[in-house]
C-alpha cells in the first residue's frame, strides 16, 4: 500500500526546520545532501552549497517527512500555507506531547480536545507557518 510522504520546500532554511521537527518526533535522519554534495552537473552554483538538496526524517514506521531549500535560481518558494498534515497519535499522552512541540512558538487554530466524531484532536500553525492537525481516535468504532 502507498504512504504518504510531505515534502516541502524551503526559503534557505530547512535544516533549522527539519532540526526543529526531529527535535518534536525524535529519530535520525535518512539522508541529509546539500547542494555541495551533488555531480557538478548537477549544482546549482555556489550560492547554494551549503543548502539542503533534500532532507528525510523517518516519522513512525511508515511515514518519512522529507524537504529541500529551493534553488536561488528558482526565486522564493511559497511557503506551506496550503498544506496540512495530519498525524495519528497512539496515545492521548503522544497526542499531547506532539500537538505542544509542534504548536511551540506557533499558533492554535483548534485546542486539542475530545470531539464529537470520537477522537482526541487539535490543529495548528507551528512557528514556520506549517498546519498540523493531531488526532488520537479515542473511540476507533465511532
Amino acid at each position: 500500500m502507498a504512504t504518504l510522504n510531505p515534502y516541502f520546500n524551503f526559503n534557505g532554511n530547512a535544516e533549522e526546520v527539519f532540526d526543529f521537527y526531529k527535535s518534536v518526533f525524535g529519530g535520525e535522519y535518512q539522508m541529509v545532501m546539500r547542494y555541495k554534495d551533488a555531480p557538478p552537473e548537477h549544482q546549482m552554483g555556489e550560492t547554494d552549497g551549503e543548502k539542503i538538496m533534500h532532507m528525510a526524517l523517518p516519522i513512525g514506521q511508515q511515514s518519512i517527512l522529507m524537504g529541500s531549500d529551493w534553488p536561488a535560481a528558482y526565486g522564493k518558494p511559497i511557503e506551506g500555507t496550503n498544506v496540512s498534515l495530519s498525524i495519528s497519535a497512539d496515545s492521548k499522552e503522544e497526542a499531547d506531547k506532539l500537538f505542544n512541540g509542534l504548536s511551540a512558538g506557533g499558533q492554535v487554530t483548534m485546542p486539542i480536545e475530545n470531539t464529537f466524531w470520537g477522537s482526541y484532536f487539535g490543529m495548528l500553525k507551528d512557528k514556520f507557518g506549517f498546519n498540523w492537525m493531531v488526532g488520537y481516535d479515542v473511540d476507533p468504532q465511532k
